[in-house]
């Protein structure tokens, strides 16, 4: 029998099989992943940057062989979120889960989303000791707090219980890796964004019928999202909405100078980034958003708060204007050339974002390895 204590990196662990077995390749711990499953509540028909940095990354994947697998509400009888309808919860057991997973046998388990899914998922890997990870995409704290008189403080224990019990959660910025260690997140990794810059492109340029210059925002119409900071500014020309969400109508009635365009999808959706003169990002509580880069790929600079986010994608001061006072960032950005904000975008391609991906799991496999030969 082999000694418990040989060098982990020479060891791969068939955890379905329970038995251990000689690796193909000395620390090529990603060459052993070709199927990953990904965990996730956030899936269509929902739009949002969770589900669109899904589909774009398994596509990525797929690309380089990898094999992807996905376990969402799909399937499931589900429950709508309460204030959110549009987001269904599915209602599941931990068995039904344990089933699920035992028939895909992974080789690795990603778990996106803290939600039913997610949590059987977790529980399920830890019962039977099977390396996972988990990735931080929403700030639930906050949100929560925004809607309901819940302290911070008890949703970050939570979650910080949830993400630390893995082998590593991935982030997507240094800020908010900076932000979530001071909360005593442990493991984290960086994984950043890709943009389709195919997709969206500044030669879908048109004119929209209204008065320049257009200042867009485009996402979820709700509170976390504080777009009466961007709403209540007084700008030249035409401010425009596109997205759904729970404040849409409330929103509708307060403003009724601005343009809400409801929901858009594929290229009448990269028309309006591409037609706008600015981007507008009122959030505070984002930790990304995807929009920023949708928005640079087709050219259009964006106005922002200095916070996670923004503070990253435009920390060298190119493609975007950072202010404290939304006005003033919104107007700075309208003197930045488009060609400077097309240019920021192609420094992000999901093939990178993906390479990264694996080299996370890459890492967690190792040191979930080395901890079980310990």
């Amino acid at each position: 029998m082999t000694d418990k204590k040989t060098e982990p990196g020479r060891w791969r662990i068939d955890f379905w099989n329970r038995r251990r077995q000689p690796e193909p390749a000395e620390h090529d711990w990603n060459l052993d992943v070709k199927r990953i499953l990904f965990v996730t509540d956030a899936w269509e028909p929902q739009v949002n940057g969770v589900v669109q940095t899904l589909k774009s990354l398994f596509a990525a994947l797929s690309a380089i062989d990898i094999e992807v697998a996905h376990l969402t509400p799909a399937g499931h009888r589900t429950l709508p979120l309460p204030s959110y309808p549009d987001i269904r919860l599915a209602l599941t057991t931990r068995g039904q889960i344990a089933r699920r997973m035992e028939e895909v046998r992974p080789d690795h388990v990603h778990i996106v989303t803290e939600g039913p899914l997610g949590i059987h998922a977790r529980r399920v890997c830890l019962s039977r000791g099977l390396p996972f990870t988990t990735s931080y995409h929403t700030r639930f704290p906050e949100y929560l707090r925004a809607r309901v008189p819940v302290p911070e403080a008890w949703s970050y224990r939570w979650l910080r219980a949830f993400h630390n019990s893995g082998s590593g959660t991935m982030v997507a910025t240094p800020s908010l890796r900076e932000e979530l260690a001071a909360h005593g997140f442990d493991k984290l990794m960086l994984w950043g964004r890709g943009v389709d810059t195919e997709t969206f492109h500044p030669q879908l340029r048109a004119d929209l019928g209204h008065q320049r210059p257009v200042f867009l925002y485009v996402g979820r119409v709700a509170v976390e999202k504080n777009l009466p900071a961007f709403l209540d500014l007084d700008l030249p020309g035409t401010r425009i909405v596109v997205g759904d969400g729970p404040d849409l109508a409330l929103l509708k009635g307060r403003y009724p100078h601005v343009v809400f365009a409801g929901t858009r999808r594929g290229e009448e959706l990269a028309r309006y980034f591409a037609s706008a003169d600015v981007f507008v990002f009122p959030s505070r509580t984002d930790t990304f958003g995807l929009v920023l880069l949708e928005a640079l790929a087709s050219g259009t600079p964006v106005a922002a708060y200095p916070v996670t986010g923004p503070a990253d994608i435009f920390a060298d001061g190119r493609g975007g204007a950072l202010s404290a006072d939304l006005r003033t960032a919104a107007l700075k950005a309208l003197e930045i050339p488009r060609e400077e904000a097309r240019a920021k975008a192609l420094e992000y391609g999901w093939d990178a974002c993906a390479r990264a991906f694996m080299e996370n799991v890459q890492q967690a496999q190792h040191d979930f390895a080395a901890r079980q030969a310990a």
